[in-house]
């Protein structure tokens, strides 16, 4: 589950038709107002030879949908992204929608780190909107271009309950798998590296079997390896591999893991005969 359950709240301004309007969380927090400088009076924007305004002229045309309509075919129309929203999150979506004001609607973000947010708000005339198990949902266009695919869900976990958010488009992220999830992959073959970031006085000390001291001979080896092959780090307690699984998810590598709790957690999980330390 990437990153665990979504939680509900104020994705931040992205765009300017968002930032005029404060949204409310559909659960839990404090709404925090935004807090925005006075534009300044340049740039300028010229349509066609024409002068329009300043910046604020410009922020409130297009707030209220008039810039679209002033730039013509100069402004391109995004097409409205597949979001697809289940069965279970469009009914608490339905509840919360039940206690909000007439004419209310589901906003999506997503912010260039591929954080998302849900909030509830009016219908904004510059979003782009779709239609799934009888939820409208509305996209700002910045935040359309990241959401193909997303499936918004609502699901119970370890800290309650919560929506999930599956978006295909997010980049490769480190995997940080339990013990028992770990050697179930190994034992399976699915992983067959396995890499130790500690030092070699720690690998005396406790060792897992089948691993490799992270060197810079492992470093040549995995430089070889095709980036789409599964890779595990572990460490003491996950702090140090998950640096080092980081930096091959930054070089492309697309299956890496991280063993949560380090060589620790697998000690008390898994193989109790490892001495901890």
């Amino acid at each position: 589950m990437e990153r665990g359950l979504e939680r509900l709240g104020i994705l931040r301004a992205q765009t300017l038709e968002r930032e005029k309007r404060a949204r409310r969380p559909l659960s839990g927090g404090q709404l925090e107002q935004e807090r925005l400088l006075p534009w300044p009076t340049i740039p300028q924007l010229y349509v066609r030879g024409e002068f329009v305004g300043g910046a604020d002229i410009v922020r409130q045309l297009h707030a209220s949908g008039e810039l679209a309509k002033l730039l013509g075919d100069l402004a391109r129309t995004a097409a409205p992204p597949d979001v697809t929203v289940t069965p279970r999150a469009a009914a608490v979506l339905r509840q919360a929608l039940a206690e909000a004001g007439p004419g209310e609607v589901i906003h999506l973000g997503i912010d260039g780190r591929f954080e998302h947010g849900l909030d509830i708000g009016p219908r904004e005339p510059t979003s782009l909107t779709v239609e799934s198990n009888g939820i409208t949902v509305q996209i700002d266009p910045v935040s359309a271009r990241r959401a193909a695919g997303v499936v918004i869900d609502h699901v119970e976990g370890p800290q309650g309950a919560g929506f999930k958010i599956e978006n295909p488009n997010r980049p490769p992220q480190v995997k940080v798998i339990a013990p028992r999830e770990l050697k179930a992959l190994l034992d399976a073959g699915t992983i067959a590296h396995l890499y130790d970031v500690r030092t070699p006085a720690e690998r005396e000390r406790a060792v897992i079997a089948g691993s490799v001291l992270f060197d810079d001979a492992a470093v040549a080896q995995i430089e070889q390896l095709d980036p789409a092959t599964p890779i595990a780090f572990f460490c003491h307690h996950g702090g140090r591999s998950q640096s080092a699984a980081e930096h091959f998810v930054q070089k492309g590598w697309k299956q890496v893991y991280n063993l949560g709790g380090g060589i620790d957690a697998w000690s008390a999980q898994v193989d109790p005969s490892i001495p901890r330390y």
